[in-house]
Protein backbone atom coordinates (compact mmCIF):
# COMPACT_ATOMS: atom_id res chain seq x y z
CA UNK A 1 0.00 0.00 0.00
CA UNK A 2 1.41 3.57 -0.90
CA UNK A 3 1.42 6.01 1.91
CA UNK A 4 -1.50 8.31 1.95
CA UNK A 5 -0.82 12.38 2.62
CA UNK A 6 -3.53 14.40 4.53
CA UNK A 7 -3.33 18.05 5.72
CA UNK A 8 -4.04 19.04 9.46
CA UNK A 9 -3.85 22.69 11.41
CA UNK A 10 0.00 23.50 13.06
CA UNK A 11 -2.74 25.69 15.18
CA UNK A 12 -5.70 23.31 16.59
CA UNK A 13 -4.97 19.87 14.72
CA UNK A 14 -7.58 19.81 12.60
CA UNK A 15 -7.51 17.16 9.22
CA UNK A 16 -8.25 17.50 6.07
CA UNK A 17 -8.19 15.42 2.69
CA UNK A 18 -7.28 18.43 1.27
CA UNK A 19 -5.65 21.64 1.30
CA UNK A 20 -7.23 24.43 2.68
CA UNK A 21 -6.85 28.75 2.90
CA UNK A 22 -8.54 28.83 6.10
CA UNK A 23 -8.72 26.03 9.34
CA UNK A 24 -12.90 25.06 9.36
CA UNK A 25 -12.08 24.61 13.02
CA UNK A 26 -10.01 27.27 14.37
CA UNK A 27 -10.40 29.80 11.64
CA UNK A 28 -6.78 30.48 11.19
CA UNK A 29 -4.82 31.19 7.79
CA UNK A 30 -2.46 29.25 5.99
CA UNK A 31 -1.84 26.74 9.08
CA UNK A 32 -2.69 23.70 7.27
CA UNK A 33 0.63 21.71 6.56
CA UNK A 34 0.96 18.03 5.03
CA UNK A 35 1.73 15.19 6.20
CA UNK A 36 2.26 11.91 5.18
CA UNK A 37 0.33 8.81 6.58
CA UNK A 38 2.13 5.12 6.56
CA UNK A 39 -0.25 2.19 6.35
CA UNK A 40 -0.72 0.69 9.34
CA UNK A 41 0.78 -3.40 9.78
CA UNK A 42 -0.83 -6.08 11.24
CA UNK A 43 -0.93 -6.80 14.72
CA UNK A 44 1.55 -9.29 14.69
CA UNK A 45 3.70 -6.93 13.26
CA UNK A 46 3.09 -4.37 15.88
CA UNK A 47 3.84 -7.14 18.58
CA UNK A 48 6.93 -8.16 17.43
CA UNK A 49 8.08 -4.69 16.97
CA UNK A 50 7.29 -4.26 20.95
CA UNK A 51 9.38 -6.96 21.45
CA UNK A 52 12.47 -5.95 19.53
CA UNK A 53 11.92 -2.91 20.76
CA UNK A 54 11.81 -4.16 23.98
CA UNK A 55 14.56 -5.94 23.96
CA UNK A 56 17.12 -3.62 22.54
CA UNK A 57 16.59 -1.51 25.97
CA UNK A 58 19.80 -1.39 28.42
CA UNK A 59 20.41 -0.50 31.86
CA UNK A 60 22.37 3.06 31.87
CA UNK A 61 24.92 1.41 33.97
CA UNK A 62 25.22 -1.36 31.22
CA UNK A 63 26.13 0.51 28.44
CA UNK A 64 29.65 1.54 27.72
CA UNK A 65 30.01 5.66 26.19
CA UNK A 66 32.87 6.06 24.01
CA UNK A 67 34.18 9.71 23.29
CA UNK A 68 32.61 11.07 20.09
CA UNK A 69 35.21 10.44 17.08
CA UNK A 70 36.28 13.86 15.48
CA UNK A 71 37.84 14.82 12.39
CA UNK A 72 39.13 18.32 11.82
CA UNK A 73 37.92 21.21 8.80
CA UNK A 74 41.24 22.77 8.86
CA UNK A 75 39.96 26.06 9.94
CA UNK A 76 41.33 26.48 13.20
CA UNK A 77 38.10 28.86 13.48
CA UNK A 78 35.08 26.90 12.33
CA UNK A 79 36.41 24.00 14.42
CA UNK A 80 36.18 26.08 17.42
CA UNK A 81 32.52 26.96 16.70
CA UNK A 82 32.28 22.83 16.50
CA UNK A 83 33.53 22.55 19.91
CA UNK A 84 37.35 20.81 18.34
CA UNK A 85 36.15 19.35 14.81
CA UNK A 86 33.37 17.52 12.81
CA UNK A 87 31.85 14.80 14.99
CA UNK A 88 31.60 11.74 12.76
CA UNK A 89 27.50 10.96 11.65
CA UNK A 90 26.76 14.66 13.05
CA UNK A 91 23.95 16.92 11.42
CA UNK A 92 24.89 20.31 11.24
CA UNK A 93 22.85 23.46 10.01
CA UNK A 94 24.58 26.43 9.52
CA UNK A 95 21.99 29.17 8.37
CA UNK A 96 22.25 33.46 7.99
CA UNK A 97 21.40 36.05 5.26
CA UNK A 98 21.44 35.77 2.01
CA UNK A 99 25.32 36.52 0.75
CA UNK A 100 26.45 36.28 4.11
CA UNK A 101 29.26 33.46 3.54
CA UNK A 102 27.70 30.52 4.22
CA UNK A 103 28.52 28.80 0.69
CA UNK A 104 31.71 30.17 0.53
CA UNK A 105 32.79 29.05 3.97
CA UNK A 106 31.79 25.11 3.67
CA UNK A 107 33.09 24.79 0.28
CA UNK A 108 36.30 26.74 1.49
CA UNK A 109 36.14 23.52 4.20
CA UNK A 110 36.04 21.10 1.43
CA UNK A 111 39.65 22.51 0.30
CA UNK A 112 40.99 22.24 3.86
CA UNK A 113 39.06 19.08 6.04
CA UNK A 114 42.33 17.10 4.86
CA UNK A 115 40.98 14.14 3.99
CA UNK A 116 41.03 11.80 1.11
CA UNK A 117 37.74 10.18 1.46
CA UNK A 118 34.75 11.49 -0.83
CA UNK A 119 33.24 15.05 -0.05
CA UNK A 120 29.47 15.20 -1.68
CA UNK A 121 28.88 18.63 -2.68
CA UNK A 122 24.92 18.60 -3.38
CA UNK A 123 23.62 22.67 -4.85
CA UNK A 124 20.01 22.72 -5.31
CA UNK A 125 20.16 26.65 -6.01
CA UNK A 126 23.88 26.32 -8.24
CA UNK A 127 24.53 24.13 -11.40
CA UNK A 128 28.30 22.01 -11.75
CA UNK A 129 29.98 24.78 -13.52
CA UNK A 130 28.69 28.29 -11.49
CA UNK A 131 30.28 25.95 -8.37
CA UNK A 132 33.29 25.02 -10.66
CA UNK A 133 33.71 29.25 -11.03
CA UNK A 134 33.24 29.70 -7.71
CA UNK A 135 35.49 26.47 -6.27
CA UNK A 136 38.37 28.29 -8.81
CA UNK A 137 37.98 31.91 -7.29
CA UNK A 138 38.61 30.60 -3.81
CA UNK A 139 41.30 28.26 -4.80
CA UNK A 140 39.20 24.60 -4.17
CA UNK A 141 41.29 21.77 -5.99
CA UNK A 142 40.48 18.80 -3.58
CA UNK A 143 40.36 15.78 -6.14
CA UNK A 144 38.05 13.83 -3.46
CA UNK A 145 35.25 16.72 -4.24
CA UNK A 146 32.35 15.64 -6.19
CA UNK A 147 29.59 18.24 -6.95
CA UNK A 148 26.39 17.02 -7.36
CA UNK A 149 23.46 19.76 -8.75
CA UNK A 150 20.31 18.30 -7.77
CA UNK A 151 16.95 18.75 -6.27
CA UNK A 152 15.02 15.40 -5.59
CA UNK A 153 15.73 14.15 -2.11
CA UNK A 154 15.39 10.62 -3.90
CA UNK A 155 18.38 10.91 -6.23
CA UNK A 156 20.42 12.81 -3.69
CA UNK A 157 20.14 9.70 -1.46
CA UNK A 158 21.23 7.35 -3.98
CA UNK A 159 24.48 9.17 -4.89
CA UNK A 160 25.86 9.18 -1.08
CA UNK A 161 25.06 5.78 -1.17
CA UNK A 162 26.85 5.38 -4.17
CA UNK A 163 29.89 7.70 -3.93
CA UNK A 164 30.05 6.50 0.21
CA UNK A 165 31.01 10.50 1.10
CA UNK A 166 32.53 11.22 4.58
CA UNK A 167 31.12 14.24 4.24
CA UNK A 168 27.55 15.62 2.29
CA UNK A 169 26.82 19.35 2.10
CA UNK A 170 23.09 20.41 1.01
CA UNK A 171 22.95 23.83 0.05
CA UNK A 172 20.53 24.82 0.58
CA UNK A 173 17.73 22.16 2.68
CA UNK A 174 14.64 24.62 1.57
CA UNK A 175 15.27 24.23 -2.06
CA UNK A 176 15.05 20.07 -1.89
CA UNK A 177 11.86 18.49 -2.18
CA UNK A 178 10.51 14.79 -1.68
CA UNK A 179 8.21 13.21 -4.37
CA UNK A 180 6.40 11.54 -1.90
CA UNK A 181 4.80 14.83 -0.71
CA UNK A 182 2.54 16.83 -3.34
CA UNK A 183 3.56 20.43 -1.55
CA UNK A 184 6.13 22.71 -3.17
CA UNK A 185 9.86 22.75 -2.15
CA UNK A 186 10.37 24.63 0.98
CA UNK A 187 7.25 24.33 2.71
CA UNK A 188 7.04 22.72 6.43
CA UNK A 189 6.19 19.88 5.39
CA UNK A 190 9.11 19.05 2.65
CA UNK A 191 11.78 20.87 4.84
CA UNK A 192 10.99 18.31 7.98
CA UNK A 193 10.53 15.32 5.39
CA UNK A 194 14.30 16.04 3.74
CA UNK A 195 15.57 16.95 7.01
CA UNK A 196 14.48 13.87 8.82
CA UNK A 197 15.94 11.52 5.84
CA UNK A 198 19.43 13.67 6.17
CA UNK A 199 19.67 12.87 9.71
CA UNK A 200 19.12 8.83 9.43
CA UNK A 201 21.36 8.97 6.82
CA UNK A 202 23.95 10.66 9.19
CA UNK A 203 23.06 8.12 11.84
CA UNK A 204 22.96 5.15 10.18
CA UNK A 205 26.20 5.70 8.18
CA UNK A 206 28.18 7.89 9.92
CA UNK A 207 28.46 10.70 7.11
CA UNK A 208 28.77 14.03 8.68
CA UNK A 209 25.85 16.04 6.93
CA UNK A 210 26.36 19.48 6.73
CA UNK A 211 22.72 21.33 5.75
CA UNK A 212 22.39 25.63 4.64
CA UNK A 213 19.30 27.13 6.03
CA UNK A 214 18.03 30.24 4.40
CA UNK A 215 17.05 32.77 6.86
CA UNK A 216 13.15 35.34 7.10
CA UNK A 217 13.38 39.04 7.71
CA UNK A 218 13.60 38.33 11.58
CA UNK A 219 16.52 36.48 11.34
CA UNK A 220 15.49 33.24 12.12
CA UNK A 221 15.77 29.71 10.33
CA UNK A 222 13.40 29.64 7.37
CA UNK A 223 10.87 26.57 8.22
CA UNK A 224 9.76 24.83 11.49
CA UNK A 225 11.28 25.14 14.17
CA UNK A 226 11.47 21.57 14.96
CA UNK A 227 14.34 21.76 11.98
CA UNK A 228 16.16 23.15 14.71
CA UNK A 229 15.91 20.38 17.22
CA UNK A 230 16.51 17.57 14.80
CA UNK A 231 19.91 18.57 13.98
CA UNK A 232 22.88 18.35 16.24
CA UNK A 233 24.37 21.41 15.80
CA UNK A 234 22.86 24.93 14.73
CA UNK A 235 25.64 27.53 13.62
CA UNK A 236 24.12 31.12 12.68
CA UNK A 237 26.50 33.30 10.36
CA UNK A 238 25.85 36.87 11.49
CA UNK A 239 27.84 40.50 10.02
CA UNK A 240 26.47 43.37 7.65
CA UNK A 241 27.00 42.56 3.74
CA UNK A 242 28.37 45.52 3.26
CA UNK A 243 31.17 45.22 6.28
CA UNK A 244 34.02 43.27 6.00
CA UNK A 245 33.61 41.19 8.97
CA UNK A 246 31.70 37.86 9.52
CA UNK A 247 30.94 36.10 13.03
CA UNK A 248 30.18 32.20 13.13
CA UNK A 249 27.92 31.62 16.39
CA UNK A 250 26.68 28.21 17.27
CA UNK A 251 23.53 28.56 19.51
CA UNK A 252 23.31 24.50 19.77
CA UNK A 253 26.14 22.21 19.89
CA UNK A 254 25.15 18.71 21.44
CA UNK A 255 29.24 18.07 21.49
CA UNK A 256 30.40 21.51 22.69
CA UNK A 257 29.99 24.24 24.10
CA UNK A 258 27.30 26.99 22.85
CA UNK A 259 28.02 30.47 21.86
CA UNK A 260 31.30 30.08 20.91
CA UNK A 261 31.84 32.53 18.19
CA UNK A 262 34.59 32.40 15.00
CA UNK A 263 35.32 35.19 13.84
CA UNK A 264 36.50 35.47 9.68
CA UNK A 265 37.15 38.30 7.11
CA UNK A 266 35.63 38.43 3.96
CA UNK A 267 38.26 38.85 0.61
CA UNK A 268 38.38 38.71 -2.69
CA UNK A 269 39.29 35.11 -2.25
CA UNK A 270 37.20 34.24 0.19
CA UNK A 271 36.72 34.06 4.00
CA UNK A 272 40.06 34.70 6.13
CA UNK A 273 40.35 33.52 9.96
CA UNK A 274 40.68 36.44 12.43
CA UNK A 275 43.02 34.75 15.01
CA UNK A 276 42.53 37.82 17.33
CA UNK A 277 39.10 39.38 17.64
CA UNK A 278 39.78 41.84 19.81
CA UNK A 279 42.46 43.53 17.52
CA UNK A 280 40.54 43.81 15.06
CA UNK A 281 37.29 45.21 16.85
CA UNK A 282 40.14 47.85 18.29
CA UNK A 283 41.41 48.91 15.42
CA UNK A 284 40.96 52.48 13.99
CA UNK A 285 39.69 53.31 17.35
CA UNK A 286 39.92 57.10 18.24
CA UNK A 287 42.63 58.61 21.49
CA UNK A 288 41.25 60.47 24.49
CA UNK A 289 37.92 61.59 23.01
CA UNK A 290 34.34 61.93 24.76
CA UNK A 291 32.25 59.05 24.16
CA UNK A 292 34.27 56.02 23.60
CA UNK A 293 34.40 53.29 26.18
CA UNK A 294 35.79 49.97 25.48
CA UNK A 295 33.78 47.09 27.35
CA UNK A 296 35.31 43.37 27.15
CA UNK A 297 32.46 40.35 26.73
CA UNK A 298 32.88 37.05 26.86
CA UNK A 299 31.64 34.89 24.16
CA UNK A 300 32.02 31.73 24.96
CA UNK A 301 35.34 30.48 26.72
CA UNK A 302 36.77 34.02 24.51
CA UNK A 303 37.40 37.15 26.19
CA UNK A 304 36.62 39.96 23.03
CA UNK A 305 37.18 43.86 23.56
CA UNK A 306 34.67 45.85 21.13
CA UNK A 307 34.50 49.63 21.45
CA UNK A 308 31.79 51.12 22.45
CA UNK A 309 30.95 54.74 21.12
CA UNK A 310 28.05 57.35 22.57
CA UNK A 311 26.59 60.16 20.99
CA UNK A 312 24.29 62.38 23.67
CA UNK A 313 23.17 65.81 21.84
CA UNK A 314 20.40 68.60 22.73
CA UNK A 315 17.08 66.60 21.48
CA UNK A 316 14.85 69.57 19.19
CA UNK A 317 11.83 66.77 19.55
CA UNK A 318 9.12 66.62 22.61
CA UNK A 319 10.15 63.25 22.97
CA UNK A 320 14.04 62.47 22.74
CA UNK A 321 15.42 60.06 20.40
CA UNK A 322 17.14 57.08 21.49
CA UNK A 323 18.93 54.46 18.95
CA UNK A 324 21.50 51.49 19.63
CA UNK A 325 23.39 49.22 17.01
CA UNK A 326 24.43 46.11 18.55
CA UNK A 327 22.95 46.30 21.98
CA UNK A 328 20.00 45.93 22.67
CA UNK A 329 17.15 49.09 23.02
CA UNK A 330 15.67 48.45 26.12
CA UNK A 331 19.27 48.10 27.94
CA UNK A 332 19.79 51.66 26.95
CA UNK A 333 17.09 53.39 27.99
CA UNK A 334 17.49 51.62 31.16
CA UNK A 335 20.93 52.91 31.78
CA UNK A 336 19.84 56.20 30.76
CA UNK A 337 17.02 56.28 33.48
CA UNK A 338 20.15 54.58 35.77
CA UNK A 339 22.12 57.76 34.62
CA UNK A 340 19.34 60.33 35.31
CA UNK A 341 18.06 59.09 38.71
CA UNK A 342 21.09 57.97 40.64
CA UNK A 343 23.90 60.28 39.35
CA UNK A 344 21.95 63.19 38.65
CA UNK A 345 22.53 63.32 34.63
CA UNK A 346 19.69 65.71 32.86
CA UNK A 347 19.30 63.13 30.08
CA UNK A 348 15.41 63.72 29.50
CA UNK A 349 16.66 66.19 26.71
CA UNK A 350 19.06 64.42 25.20
CA UNK A 351 18.97 62.76 22.43
CA UNK A 352 21.33 59.66 22.62
CA UNK A 353 23.26 57.20 20.08
CA UNK A 354 24.66 54.41 21.41
CA UNK A 355 26.70 51.81 18.93
CA UNK A 356 29.33 48.65 19.46
CA UNK A 357 31.91 49.80 16.68
CA UNK A 358 32.74 46.66 14.60
CA UNK A 359 29.09 44.96 13.66
CA UNK A 360 29.40 42.67 16.64
CA UNK A 361 26.45 42.38 19.07
CA UNK A 362 26.67 42.15 22.67
CA UNK A 363 24.30 40.94 24.99
CA UNK A 364 26.44 40.36 28.10
CA UNK A 365 25.15 42.52 31.46
CA UNK A 366 29.22 42.70 31.55
CA UNK A 367 29.27 45.68 28.84
CA UNK A 368 26.31 47.76 30.97
CA UNK A 369 29.56 49.65 32.56
CA UNK A 370 31.34 50.73 29.74
CA UNK A 371 28.19 51.73 28.02
CA UNK A 372 26.84 53.96 30.79
CA UNK A 373 30.59 55.56 30.94
CA UNK A 374 30.57 56.39 27.24
CA UNK A 375 27.24 58.05 27.18
CA UNK A 376 27.96 59.87 30.81
CA UNK A 377 31.21 60.74 29.16
CA UNK A 378 29.38 62.15 26.13
CA UNK A 379 27.21 64.28 27.90
CA UNK A 380 29.50 66.00 29.96
CA UNK A 381 32.23 65.76 27.25
CA UNK A 382 34.84 63.91 29.83
CA UNK A 383 37.84 62.45 27.79
CA UNK A 384 37.90 58.71 28.61
CA UNK A 385 41.72 57.87 28.28
CA UNK A 386 42.37 55.43 25.86
CA UNK A 387 43.95 53.06 27.90
CA UNK A 388 40.77 52.27 29.89
CA UNK A 389 38.36 49.17 30.10
CA UNK A 390 35.39 48.70 31.76
CA UNK A 391 33.56 45.89 32.99
CA UNK A 392 30.62 45.27 35.47
CA UNK A 393 27.21 44.94 35.43
CA UNK A 394 24.86 48.38 36.58
CA UNK A 395 22.01 47.90 38.43
CA UNK A 396 19.07 49.74 39.09
CA UNK A 397 20.05 51.32 41.98
CA UNK A 398 23.32 52.12 40.41
CA UNK A 399 25.26 49.48 42.19
CA UNK A 400 27.97 47.74 39.93
CA UNK A 401 27.60 44.17 40.28
CA UNK A 402 30.42 41.24 39.87
CA UNK A 403 30.53 39.30 36.74
CA UNK A 404 32.09 36.42 35.90
CA UNK A 405 35.27 35.35 34.22
CA UNK A 406 37.01 38.49 36.01
CA UNK A 407 40.09 37.06 35.61
CA UNK A 408 40.31 36.17 31.78
CA UNK A 409 38.49 39.62 31.22
CA UNK A 410 41.62 41.28 32.99
CA UNK A 411 44.28 38.96 31.23
CA UNK A 412 42.97 40.29 28.05
CA UNK A 413 43.17 43.30 28.79
CA UNK A 414 46.34 43.81 30.03
CA UNK A 415 47.72 41.34 27.04
CA UNK A 416 46.73 44.10 25.06
CA UNK A 417 48.17 47.11 26.81
CA UNK A 418 45.05 48.42 28.79
CA UNK A 419 46.92 50.36 31.84
CA UNK A 420 43.49 51.11 34.05
CA UNK A 421 40.29 48.74 34.46
CA UNK A 422 37.81 49.58 35.76
CA UNK A 423 35.61 46.21 37.61
CA UNK A 424 33.27 45.48 40.38
CA UNK A 425 34.70 45.80 44.23
CA UNK A 426 33.02 42.12 44.55
CA UNK A 427 35.01 40.81 41.95
CA UNK A 428 38.17 41.91 44.12
CA UNK A 429 38.92 38.37 45.54
CA UNK A 430 39.30 37.33 41.58
CA UNK A 431 41.92 39.59 40.55
CA UNK A 432 45.31 38.14 38.56
CA UNK A 433 48.64 39.89 38.89
CA UNK A 434 48.24 42.76 37.06
CA UNK A 435 51.66 44.36 36.63
CA UNK A 436 51.38 47.81 36.23
CA UNK A 437 48.20 47.90 35.80
CA UNK A 438 46.08 50.14 37.45
CA UNK A 439 42.62 48.37 38.71
CA UNK A 440 39.87 50.18 40.07
CA UNK A 441 37.11 48.67 42.08
CA UNK A 442 33.87 50.42 42.05
CA UNK A 443 30.58 49.94 44.32
CA UNK A 444 28.29 52.17 42.31
CA UNK A 445 28.46 53.99 38.88
CA UNK A 446 29.33 57.58 40.52
CA UNK A 447 32.69 56.15 41.72
CA UNK A 448 32.99 54.96 38.29
CA UNK A 449 32.78 58.07 36.82
CA UNK A 450 34.73 59.70 39.42
CA UNK A 451 37.65 57.13 38.26
CA UNK A 452 37.12 57.95 34.70
CA UNK A 453 37.34 61.57 35.34
CA UNK A 454 40.41 61.35 38.06
CA UNK A 455 42.42 59.44 35.12
CA UNK A 456 41.63 62.01 32.80
CA UNK A 457 42.88 64.66 34.88
CA UNK A 458 45.70 62.84 35.63
CA UNK A 459 47.02 62.36 32.38
CA UNK A 460 46.52 65.95 31.06
CA UNK A 461 48.81 66.67 33.95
Amino acid sequence: MKNKTVFFCNDCGYESQKWVGKCPACGMWNTMVEEKISPEGSKSARKDYMKTEAARSKRLADIEAEREERFYTGISELDRVLGGGIVKGSLVLVGGDPGIGKSTLLLQMCETVGTKENILYVSAEESQSQIKMRADRLGVKNPSLLLLSETDLERICDAISETSPKIVIIDSVQTVYSGELTSAAGSVSQVREVTAALMRIAKESGISVFIVGHVTKDGAIAGPKVLEHMVDCVLYFEGERHQFYRILRAVKNRFGSTNEIGVFEMCDKGLSEITNPSMMLLSGRPEDVSGSCVICTLEGTRPVLAEVQALVSRSNFPAPRRMSAGIDYNRINLLIAVLEKRVGLNLSTQDAYVNVVGGIRVDEPAADLGVALAIASSFKGIKIPSGTLAVGEVGLTGEVRAVNSIDKRIAEGIKLGFDCIIIPAGNEKHIPPSGGTVIHKVSNIQEAIEAVENSAKSKET
